[in-house]
C-alpha cells in the first residue's frame, strides 16, 4: 500500500528497551543508546554526556526552575528530581511512546514540583514565560537532532527565557561539521558567551551559554562551589571538572 513507503513523521517513532544483567537501555536503533540506567543505582547518571550536562550547577548552584526539553529515558530528570529538591522540574517531551515508557524507567510520577508535558519543545519555549534559572536540552529522535531544535531562533528564545541569571546546558552530537556550525550558531546568539565542553567518551560536546557575569563568576567561585557541591553531586561532576574548570579560565576578568 502506499502509506507503507511514506517517510515516518520522525517524532513519533516508538523507541524500544535493551537489557542486559547491569543496565536498561532506551534505543531507536542500535547505533545509537538514548538513555541508560544501571540496575544497581536506578537514579544515577551513567551516560558521560548527562553527568557532563550536571556541570549547571558549577554556574548555578541552586536553581529555582528547570525546564528540559527531551526526556528520553529520564536519567536527568530523575537525578534532579531527587538530588535538587528545592527545583521546579518541567520535562517537554514530543514523542507519546517514549512518555508511555517512563514506568520502566522509574521516572517519577507528576506532582507539585516536577511534571512531564507532551508537546513541542521549541513551541513550548517559544511561549513559555521566563525566567527559568536552567534550560537543558537533549532532544534526539531516531534521525537525530530536530531542526526546530538547533536554529538560531530556538537558541534565542532560550536566552530570553534564562534572562539574566540563568543557564543553557546543550547536549550536541560530535558529528562534524554539524557540531561546529550549531556550537557557532549558539555562540553567535549570545554573543560568545558560551562555555565548550567535550565529553571523554561517547560521542557528545555540551555547551553552556549565559551572560558573561555568570560565567566569570562560575570562574572566580569555583573552588568554593565545588566544596558546597553536595557530594553525590562531586561524584557525579568528577570526570568532567577538570575540562570544565579549565575552559571556564578563558572568562576571568584580566
Amino acid at each position: 500500500m502506499l502509506n507503507d513507503f511514506l517517510p515516518v513523521d520522525p517524532h513519533l517513532v516508538r523507541p524500544y528497551v535493551y537489557e542486559d544483567e547491569r543496565t536498561v537501555a532506551m534505543h531507536f536503533d542500535m547505533s545509537a543508546t538514548q538513555s541508560r540506567m544501571r540496575r544497581a543505582d536506578p537514579f544515577a547518571l551513567d551516560l558521560d554526556y548527562t553527568r557532563a550536562m550536571m556541570g549547571f550547577l558549577m554556574l548555578l548552584p541552586s536553581p529555582a526552575s528547570m525546564l528540559m526539553i527531551g526526556l528520553g529515558g529520564g536519567s536527568l530528570a530523575k537525578y534532579c528530581h531527587r538530588h535538587l529538591p528545592g527545583t521546579d522540574f518541567t520535562v517537554v517531551e514530543i514523542n507519546p511512546h517514549v512518555i508511555a515508557m517512563r514506568d520502566e524507567f522509574l521516572v517519577p510520577a507528576d506532582g507539585e514540583r516536577f511534571r512531564v508535558v507532551r508537546g513541542d519543545g521549541a513551541a513550548f519555549v517559544r511561549s513559555a514565560r521566563g525566567p527559568c534559572s536552567v534550560v537543558l536540552v537533549d532532544g534526539f529522535n531516531y534521525d537525530g537532532q530536530p531542526e526546530d531544535l538547533s536554529i538560531p531562533d530556538f537558541y534565542a528564545n532560550c536566552r530570553r527565557l534564562i534572562g539574566n541569571t540563568g543557564v543553557l546546558a546543550v547536549n550536541l552530537h560530535d558529528d562534524e561539521p554539524q557540531c561546529a556550525m550549531l556550537t557557532q550558531r549558539i555562540c553567535k546568539v549570545f554573543d560568545a558567551d558560551v562555555l565548550v565542553v567535550d565529553v571523554e567518551s561517547g560521542g557528545n560536546r555540551i555547551v553552556f551559554a549565559a551572560e558573561p557575569a555568570v560565567l566569570s563568576c562560575a570562574a572566580l567561585q569555583w573552588d568554593e562551589r565545588w566544596a558546597a557541591l553536595d557530594e553525590v553531586h562531586r561524584r557525579t561532576l568528577r570526570p568532567s571538572a577538570i575540562r570544565m574548570r579549565r575552559r571556564l579560565q578563558e572568562f576571568l576578568p584580566v
